[in-house]
C-alpha cells in the first residue's frame, strides 16, 4: 500500500471514529495500517514472503508501545505485562517472555513509529486547518519556532555505564532538534541527534530547508549568526531574533527614536569585511530598566509592527512547552532504557501521543472561545480516557464541564502588549 492510500486509509478510519477524543481508537485506527509480519529469510534484512506470523505481531507492539506512553507506563516492563497479562484492546494475551520483547524493540528500530507520526500529523492537520491561528504573522506562510532539546540522563544499567558518575556526558542519550508550528501546535518536524554538544546553527538548514517560502522562523540566541541570517533572507524566510550583546551594527534608516526605544534599518557588523550581507531591522524599547532588542528581516514596520515582533518572539517560548508536555506529563524525563534504539522508540511514541494532545487542545480551545493555553493539558491527559472509556464523546465532556471542572484557567504566561501612539513610548505590559 502506498503512503498516499495510507493517508487515505487512515483519513477515512479517523472519519469512523466519532472524536479523536477517544484517543485509543484513533490509534487502532491508524495503527491497523501496519503492513502484516512476514517470516524473515536467513539471509540479514531479508523475508521469504508469506510464512507463519511472529507469535508478538507489530500491529500489537507497537500499539501497546503508545498506549503505555498514554497511560502513563514507567517503563519496558510495563509493556511486557500489557501484553501478555492485562491484554490490549481485543487482542490475545501474547505468551511472550519480557526478555523477548526488549529484543524484539531492540532489533526493530523506529521506521514503524516514524512513519505513523508522519500519518498522525497528516491527519491531523486537516482536521485543525479550521482551527489554526491565522491571525498570528498573517503575512507569513508558517509560523514557526526553531530550538533543540536534550534528553535527560539514562539509568546506569548497563555495564559499560555502571562506573559513571552522575552527571557524566556519556550518560546523556542525546537531543533533538525540532520545528515546531506555532499556529497549529504541532511538531512539523523532529530530528534526533547523538552529539549532545553539537552547535545548533549546525542542523538548523536542514531543519527548515522543507518549509514552504516565506514562512516566518523563530530562534533564540544560540542560532545567532550573520551567515544564518543571510542563508533564511536568501532562500525566501523571514526570520525573528533577539540582538546578541555587543553586536555592532550601522544604521541606514531610522523610523522613529526617541530615548530607548528605536526603529530603524541598520546593517549588522560595523566593518565591511564582517558585515552581514542583507540590511535587517533593528527594534528596541526599554521595559524596568531592562533593554529589549529584537532583529528581523521584515523590514517594513506596517507588515511586521513593533508590537506584533514583540509578541512573535514570545511565541517561540512555544516550543519550551511542547517539550515539557513529553518530558513532564507524557513522561519523557524518566527514559525505559539506555539503548539507543529503546530511546528512540519512546522518543517517536511520545511525539506521536503529544500531537495528538496537542490538536485535542486547540480544537476544544477554538469550540470553547479561548487562548489555547487557557486549557489545561494535564487533566485533559487524565480525563479524556475516562469519558471515552464511558462511552461519552471527549471533547464534548470536556466543553460541557470545561468551566466548573477547571479545565478551563487563565494561562500563567506572560503577554506582552505594545502600544505606539502616535509614536510616542510604548507601553509594556506583563499579565
Amino acid at each position: 500500500m502506498t503512503d498516499q492510500a495510507l493517508a487515505e486509509h487512515a483519513t477515512a478510519g479517523v472519519a469512523a471514529v466519532d472524536a479523536v477524543g477517544d484517543i485509543e481508537a484513533f490509534l487502532r485506527e491508524l495503527v491497523a495500517q501496519f503492513p502484516p509480519d512476514r517470516r524473515r529469510s536467513p539471509a540479514p534484512g531479508g523475508f521469504r514472503g508469506p510464512g507463519r506470523p511472529r507469535v508478538l505481531p507489530a500491529l500489537a507492539l507497537w500499539a501497546g508501545l503508545l498506549v503505555c506512553v498514554l497511560r502513563g507506563a514507567w517503563g519496558q516492563l510495563a509493556l511486557w505485562r500489557l501484553l501478555t497479562i492485562r491484554g490490549l484492546w481485543d487482542y490475545p494475551r501474547f505468551p511472550v517472555s519480557d526478555q523477548a520483547v526488549y529484543n524484539r524493540l531492540a532489533r526493530d528500530g523506529t521506521e514503524p513509529l516514524e512513519r505513523l507520526f508522519g500519518q498522525v500529523s497528516g491527519v491531523l492537520a486537516a482536521r485543525l486547518a479550521p482551527y489554526a491561528a491565522g491571525t498570528l504573522a498573517p503575512f507569513a506562510a508558517e509560523v514557526v519556532a526553531l530550538d533543540e532539546t536534550t534528553l535527560d540522563q539514562v539509568a546506569r544499567l548497563l555495564p559499560a555505564l555502571r562506573d559513571l558518575p552522575p552527571g557524566d556526558d556519556r550518560l546523556l542519550p542525546g537531543k533533538l532538534a525540532g520545528v515546531f508550528d506555532v499556529r497549529r501546535q504541532q511538531w512539523r518536524r523532529v530530528l534526533p541527534i547523538a552529539a549532545v554538544h553539537q552547535n545548533e546553527k549546525v542542523a538548523a538548514r536542514a531543519m527548515v530547508e522543507d518549509l514552504p517560502r516565506g514562512s516566518l522562523v523563530l530562534a533564540d540566541l544560540e542560532y545567532f549568526g550573520f551567515a544564518w541570517f543571510d542563508w533564511l533572507t536568501d532562500h525566501g524566510y523571514c526570520w525573528v531574533s533577539r540582538l546578541r550583546a555587543k553586536t555592532s551594527y550601522t544604521v541606514l534608516h531610522t523610523y522613529y527614536h526617541r530615548g530607548d526605544t528605536l526603529d530603524a534599518v541598520v546593517f549588522l557588523g560595523a566593518h565591511r569585511a564582517d558585515r552581514a550581507q542583507h540590511a535587517v531591522r533593528l527594534v528596541q524599547f526599554a521595559v524596568g530598566g531592562t533593554l529589549y532588542r529584537y532583529l528581523t528581516n521584515v523590514l517594513d514596520p506596517h507588515t511586521l509592527p513593533p508590537a506584533d515582533l514583540a509578541r512573535l518572539y514570545a511565541r517561540r517560548w512555544d516550543f519550551e512547552l511542547a517539550v515539557k508536555l513529553g518530558k513532564r506529563e507524557l513522561g519523557l524525563h524518566l527514559l525505559w532504557s539506555a539503548k539507543p534504539v529503546v530511546i528512540a522508540q519512546q522518543v517517536w511514541a511520545v511525539l506521536i501521543i503529544a500531537q495528538i494532545l496537542q490538536a485535542l487542545r486547540l480544537e476544544i480551545a477554538a469550540r470553547a472561545g479561548l487562548d489555547p493555553f487557557e486549557v489545561s493539558l494535564p487533566l485533559l491527559i487524565q480525563y479524556l480516557p475516562q469519558f471515552a472509556a464511558d462511552g461519552r464523546d471527549p471533547i464534548a465532556a470536556v466543553l460541557a464541564v470545561g468551566r466548573r471542572a477547571r479545565f478551563f484557567r487563565p494561562s500563567t504566561r506572560t503577554r506582552i502588549a505594545v502600544s505606539y501612539t502616535h509614536l510616542t513610548l510604548p507601553t509594556i505590559l506583563r499579565v
